[in-house]
């Protein structure tokens, strides 16, 4: 078996509440580097800061997507409360202000984000022969038993 691959299905544990933060940008115009890479860069020292701090940020996990033109970062957060004081924080207060002042509203690079609020018991998640990923590694990861075999039979507490 590789290192960190877990062999057979597992799923996680659905029994609290989590919020999924979908945030990421966009290069419109490839050619305006002075507007679209210190956006890019600001991300790192947040991420840092995220996994430095997950117990008293709230922050649990995310997974991180690149594209061609867009990036996507999907973050898993303990609770709406943690997610919006993390955005009155320090960190992120200084990169939204210098987005502002450096881009505005020039339409060389977008960002956006989405933010999902889900109950206990209405989420689901199977991995097969996968290491701890996405929901895997935000939430308890568990072996599939023969009583949660489905995703509909997942999807019950």
């Amino acid at each position: 078996m590789s290192k960190g691959i877990f062999s057979g299905r597992f799923t996680t544990k659905n029994e609290e509440d989590l919020v999924v933060f979908i945030i990421g940008m966009r290069i419109n115009k490839r050619w305006a580097v002075h507007k679209w890479f210190p956006v890019f860069i600001a991300m790192p020292s947040m991420i840092r800061e995220l996994y430095t701090n997950k117990e008293e940020l709230g922050f649990l996990s995310m997974e991180s997507f690149f594209g061609l033109r867009t990036t996507v970062m999907i973050q898993y957060w303990r609770s709406t409360e943690d997610l919006l004081s993390y955005a009155k924080g320090s960190n992120h207060l200084k990169a939204r202000k210098n987005f502002n002042q450096k881009v505005g509203d020039h339409t060389a690079v977008g960002i956006y984000h989405e933010t999902y609020i889900i109950k206990k018991g209405q989420y689901e998640s199977i991995y097969g022969n996968m290491p701890q990923y996405g929901l895997a590694k935000a939430m308890e990861h568990i072996p599939v038993r023969s009583d949660k075999r489905s995703a509909r039979k997942r999807l019950t507490q």
